[in-house]
């Protein structure tokens, strides 16, 4: 078992969330017995970190050796080559998720975020329930910091996947879990649509993974993620660092997300210097995409996700 830093996520999240409520004092959520979280996610300091999936056409120890490689010490866990195309999901086993947050480990690295795709709530709302507490339960064992969920599109549904997130979060909380919901398309493409989702759920571990890529991305660029990020003062714990490109061939609209971090039309300066009012000065910033091309060659996708680093480590230190 690794040994972090003296400060726990009970610490974290109750400073993150007093600091995000405009000095409404917010009461400390999880007990002390709780596993010490990872130095960086203290406020102040910035976490920052690659997801696996710039490398989903590969097996996820390839994209680990990678993140290893570009000089990150925090790997987010999401596409991968498998059966789910994710590296953990609703059908991995803690066993398995255990043996995945070894790997992360065994490379000198941490797991700030785990993306674990859709939960089976077409089914019924328990089913929902216990796929979020398989996806719980596996962050736990793979040793990560947080669940982030990709929300959902379909209204009929939309009240019955948030009541299971709602039935969970406190038993995430027990387990040192925070659940993050990001702008994703569909009913929650928008930090409003977002803000509402969260004062759904009613629970103060349930909060903002912010992109701001997918906001220009599903807005077809009508919507600049600077004027939106004001909306969501007080929810956001972390950010995917994803650009946005746009352009027209005809009457054809093209989107591109697989751009390298500040290369594109995101101002991430504006979106950080937005989000720090409310409370977003400290924590995970996790890349999520960057140029790769149609056949990603690794030594090609090593040099761009070195790049995206030392964009955000330049950006935090501006």
């Amino acid at each position: 078992m690794a040994h972090w830093p003296s400060i726990s996520r009970r610490q974290f999240l109750g400073r993150t969330l007093a600091a995000g409520t405009a000095g409404v004092a917010v009461p400390r959520l999880f007990p002390d017995t709780l596993a010490a979280a990872p130095a960086a996610w203290k406020e102040g300091q910035w976490q920052i970190g690659c997801y696996t999936r710039p490398w989903d056409k590969f097996e996820y120890r390839v994209a680990l050796d990678a993140i290893a490689e570009a000089g990150y010490k925090h790997a987010g866990l999401m596409t991968t080559k498998s059966d789910t195309r994710l590296v953990i999901s609703v059908k991995t086993t803690p066993e398995e998720a255990h043996a995945v947050g070894e790997e992360v480990k065994r490379r000198g690295m941490q797991v700030p975020s785990v993306y674990g795709g859709g939960i089976p709530i077409d089914k019924s709302l328990d089913a929902g329930i216990e796929g979020m507490k398989r996806l719980i339960d596996n962050c736990a064992a793979a040793e990560a910091a947080s669940l982030l969920m990709g929300g959902i599109g379909n209204e009929k549904l939309y009240e019955t996947y948030y009541k299971a997130v709602a039935e969970t979060a406190d038993y995430a909380a027990e387990k040192g879990i925070v659940i993050t919901v990001k702008p994703h398309g569909g009913l929650n493409a928008t930090g409003p649509q977002c803000r509402k989702t969260i004062d759904f759920v009613g629970k103060k571990n349930f909060r903002i993974w912010y992109d701001p890529g997918n906001i220009y991305h599903y807005s077809d660029g009508r919507i600049g993620p600077v004027d939106d990020a004001a909306t969501v003062d007080g929810l956001v714990v972390g950010m995917c660092i994803k650009d946005f490109a746009m352009s027209k061939e005809g009457e054809k609209l093209k989107k591109d997300v697989w751009i390298t971090p500040g290369t594109g039309m995101v101002d991430f300066k504006a979106v950080l210097a937005r989000l720090k009012p409310g409370g977003f000065t400290g924590g995970p910033l996790v890349v999520e995409c960057f140029a790769r091309g149609d056949d990603p060659d690794p030594k090609a996708l090593v040099a761009e996700a070195k790049k995206a680093r030392e964009f955000v480590e330049q950006l935090v230190k501006g």
